[in-house]
């Protein structure tokens, strides 16, 4: 069996046992579509967090509750010089937000490792997921 076949395999095995959950998130998002953006239900404090980094022309459109708000998650950070070129995403894909009628903000990152920093020490395989 080649390579790409068992790749077949695995994916149709996880795409049939996801079949009913993902049924249901499609459902629950497409319902959280129709709804619109719910800022509208947030607290004033809440919301003036959640703005407090912005631009005025952001918060402008994020206030009045219409535009979709993306979420930019992002491993970047400075001290691996691997992910230098992610530094500069979050703001291209701010542009393509306002460019479309809406906003994003980074809104929280994952953990990113170096194989090369923790080379040599316990554990060090465990980085090899990032």
């Amino acid at each position: 069996m080649t390579l790409q076949a068992r790749i077949g395999e695995v994916t149709e095995r996880i795409r049939k046992r996801s079949e009913s959950g993902r049924n249901q998130y499609l459902e629950r998002i497409g319902k959280a579509g129709a709804q619109g953006p719910m800022r509208a239900h947030m607290s004033c404090s809440n919301l003036a967090h959640g703005t407090a980094g912005c631009g005025p022309a952001d918060k402008d459109v994020l206030a009045a509750e219409k535009a979709p708000n993306l979420a930019i998650i992002t491993a970047y950070n400075d001290m691996l010089s691997a992910h230098q070129p992610y530094e500069r995403f979050p703001e291209i894909i701010r542009a393509a937000a306002r460019q479309a009628g809406g906003t994003a903000q980074v809104a929280g990152g994952v953990p990113a490792m170096c194989d090369g920093v923790t080379q040599g020490n316990e554990g060090m395989e465990l980085s090899l997921f990032s």
